[in-house]
């Protein structure tokens, strides 16, 4: 996924912490002027996903393997950062780590577009969730998508494993045999009939990180020649791209777009629906990313400082 860059700048010096939150992980980098000294992930700490209490548990986990103590800044992003209260809550859980560091609280989607090497343009997001977020050369910002899994997050890992659900169900509607991506489903989820999965996708023992890890199951039919799974990938893909259009057309710009994540850096396929879909729009400067988000923090820090 590629390294940690280096020290560019004086405002990379000291020791900066990087936190990335998504929906079923938290990754923590500890920078010693610029350079990575650790590099540790644990459970998710979005207070979206998990309880406040389980978050803070996280978090403490996190910060005994990377260390605290003399930090100078902590640069975090994670999903459902909309208002300054999310943000406040967020640093309000991670200051007692960092005692006297400057904590700075921003959608995760920033990080992508850091860790892009772009200061503007549009970041797309695919993973558990989904969201698109950019800024043009007059500082104006604009985000599409990000509403969560009950209002949006088309092309997610979410939205793949619930469509695998109703691919499964839809055909038990018309009594017809369980197919590959319905057999695969069911094997992962250890049930042997398709009308025990509406028990299970409402049961309180599932929720959105356990349906986003099915995804894998689309992509892995889909691969394999299965027409209805190759379907879904591909309009996950024409979905996201339409969360970049409509940020692009909000900042008047072309691009750059950026698309990372778990599915946006892994999956080929999705990758390719994307472009196509935006070069329909013109938009040809399209990039997958190729390191992690959480390196994009040394861009940011530095922005930070400058005038």
């Amino acid at each position: 996924m590629g390294g940690a860059p280096a020290a560019t700048s004086a405002a990379a010096s000291g020791t900066v912490i990087g936190l990335d939150i998504g929906g079923t992980k938290t990754r923590g980098v500890r920078f010693e002027d610029g350079h990575v000294v650790a590099d540790e992930s644990v459970g998710s700490s979005n207070v979206q996903n998990v309880s406040r209490e389980e978050a803070a548990l996280n978090l403490a986990e996190l910060f005994a393997r990377i260390g605290g103590g003399a930090v100078a800044q902590v640069y975090a992003g994670a999903g459902g950062i909309d208002t300054e209260g999310d943000a406040a809550a967020l640093e309000a859980l991670i200051a007692p780590h960092a005692p006297g560091a400057k904590i700075t609280v921003v959608h995760d989607s920033r990080l992508l577009l850091a860790a892009g090497g772009a200061s503007t343009g549009v970041a797309v997001i695919a993973g558990t969730g989904s969201a698109a977020w950019g800024r043009n050369g007059q500082g104006e910002e604009a985000r599409a998508g990000g509403w969560g899994y009950l209002l949006g997050d088309e092309g997610s890992g979410y939205w793949l494993g619930r469509e695998a659900v109703r691919h499964s169900l839809r055909r038990m509607n018309q009594g017809l045999a369980p197919d590959e991506l319905t057999t695969a489903l069911l094997r992962s989820c250890n049930i042997d009939d398709p009308n025990k999965l509406i028990a299970l996708f409402h049961s309180p023992e599932t929720g959105r990180r356990y349906w986003a890890q099915q995804a894998r199951l689309v992509v892995e039919a889909a691969d394999a020649g299965h027409a209805p799974s190759q379907a879904l990938v591909e309009q996950a893909g024409r979905d996201l791209a339409g969360l970049a259009a409509q940020s692009l057309r909000k900042l008047g710009i072309q691009g750059p777009v950026i698309l990372g994540s778990g599915l946006g850096m892994n999956v080929v396929r999705l990758q390719e629906s994307f472009k196509r879909s935006l070069a329909a729009e013109a938009v040809t400067d399209v990039r997958v990313l190729d390191q992690d988000p959480v390196f994009g923090v040394l861009q940011l820090v530095a922005e930070q400082e400058q005038p």
